[in-house]
């Protein structure tokens, strides 16, 4: 399993991705951040060979047009920084809609975050679709012993059974649009596995009903599971602070 190397000073960053910022790539997001380390002068540390890289890596990537609340990348740094201020500071210098929220310092060799996150969670609102019939197509795919549904793999269409990847469907209603339009519009909770493989929920959602088309895409949650815990990425690998002693 990879892990950060115990020299420098490594983070966590959590942050979320909402608006219309939610259709640039994944590389774009990233530049943005290698921006905002730049504006903020953050003391990175470097990868050695013949082209130096700050040493930052991403979580799981989010398909291009999805939000989400819960998006997580690693960096690390020569030394140490005033956590506290930088999710502020960094906030300022990205992007409208991109946000970080959190900011924790890591322990020496933490496992990396695409091997160490084993399952996430979506809300995905569905498009012209009553709650109810939305509500039978998940029971009815949810009591399936597989769920089949077709694939890009490099560049061509396969079959493939999602049902192992669904730990849970649940739907209920929503009032009102990103607009504050009221109507009804029916909202699937998903959890999906990542380990030993995951799915996108668009595919899943396909699986359920072919008639059924995701309207918004919203990750809300990333946890890593060990031992029988069940932990958000920010606290599973966090750094153990050292109380400040107390003058006498």
């Amino acid at each position: 399993m990879p892990v950060r190397g115990d020299q420098g000073f490594p983070v966590r960053l959590r942050f979320s991705k909402r608006g219309k910022v939610r259709f640039i790539s994944h590389r774009d997001v990233a530049r943005a951040f290698e921006r905002a380390f730049r504006v903020e002068q953050l003391p990175l540390a470097f990868t050695a060979g013949f082209v130096p890289r700050p040493k930052v890596s991403f979580g799981l990537a989010l398909s291009v047009g999805n939000e989400s609340d819960a998006e997580y990348l690693d960096l690390e740094l020569d030394h140490a920084v005033d956590l506290d201020r930088l999710p502020g500071a960094l906030s300022a210098a990205l992007p409208e809609g991109i946000v970080v929220t959190g900011a924790v310092a890591l322990a020496d060799r933490a496992p990396a975050l695409q091997e160490a996150v084993t399952a996430v969670e979506y809300q995905v609102g569905v498009r012209g679709a009553d709650p109810d019939e939305v509500a039978g197509a998940v029971q009815e795919a949810l009591a399936s012993p597989t769920l089949e549904t077709s694939r890009n793999r490099k560049g061509r269409e396969v079959v493939e059974d999602v049902r192992p990847v669904i730990r849970e469907m649940r739907v209920h209603p929503a009032g009102t649009d990103d607009g504050g339009t009221a109507r009804e519009l029916a909202v699937v909770d998903l959890e999906l596995t990542t380990q030993p493989r995951g799915a996108r929920p668009t595919e899943v959602l396909a699986a359920v009903g072919e008639h059924l088309t995701a309207e918004r895409v919203l990750r809300t949650h990333q946890w890593i599971e060990r031992g029988g815990a069940r932990l958000e990425p920010l606290e599973a690998d966090a750094r153990m602070r050292v109380p400040e002693a107390r003058a006498s």
